[in-house]
């Protein structure tokens, strides 16, 4: 089994490692499954973040059924488009309820410790938490960015104080490519909802 070093792990912008404690008790990083054991699914950078990605962004596999229960309950909770909930949450962690960046962000909607502690989650790992507190949070930045997408998003990538320190999206290769593919995303998402006849009104 290939066992990789923490940075051999974080040098490969879209590795899955697998994390697991070994028979012998030694905790270890695999870039291969484990077989026959426990093991935590690590993502050490959000999905859509790589700058040099080969994904095609316009018809890439869309999600529209995981997680819809706790989306739609969210979204409308906190009066926020559940399709851009999906395209954050796309963008963030493709869909792994487990991803944990190599900033500590955890789960679907990618929120840092401190983050999900403000926003009451208990545990980021558990979806329906995850998405509650996430939804919550980018539905503040969507209102304190007056409906400007571009910004919100941008803000949950790279964090309000940026924003404000650049008077707008800044000048971050990584944040600028989230921003472009949110928006990609978020108008597929849309499509496939006036498909269904589902409005988020």
């Amino acid at each position: 089994m290939a066992i990789l070093t923490l940075a051999c792990a974080f040098a490969g912008a879209e590795t899955t490692v697998y994390k697991y404690r070994s028979k012998s008790g030694v905790t270890s990083f695999s870039d291969i499954e484990p077989i026959g054991l426990d093991y935590q699914q690590i993502r050490f950078d959000c999905y859509a973040c790589q700058i040099d990605s080969l994904v095609n962004w316009r018809n890439t596999k869309l999600y529209l059924s995981e997680y819809s229960k706790a989306i739609h309950q969210a979204s409308s909770q906190h009066q926020i488009d559940p399709a851009l909930v999906r395209a954050i949450i796309h963008a963030e962690s493709h869909f792994n309820a487990k991803a944990i960046s190599k900033q500590g962000a955890q789960g679907l909607m990618q929120l840092m410790p401190e983050t999900a502690a403000w926003l009451g989650v208990k545990n980021p790992l558990v979806a329906k938490q995850n998405i509650q507190g996430g939804v919550k949070h980018l539905a503040r930045l969507v209102k304190k960015y007056r409906g400007n997408i571009s910004l919100a998003s941008a803000a949950y990538n790279a964090g309000e104080t940026t924003i404000k320190k650049y008077g707008g999206i800044p000048p971050y290769p990584e944040t600028q490519v989230y921003v472009e593919r949110v928006e990609i995303l978020l108008k597929r998402y849309q499509q496939e909802y006036e498909k269904s006849g589902y409005t988020s009104s």
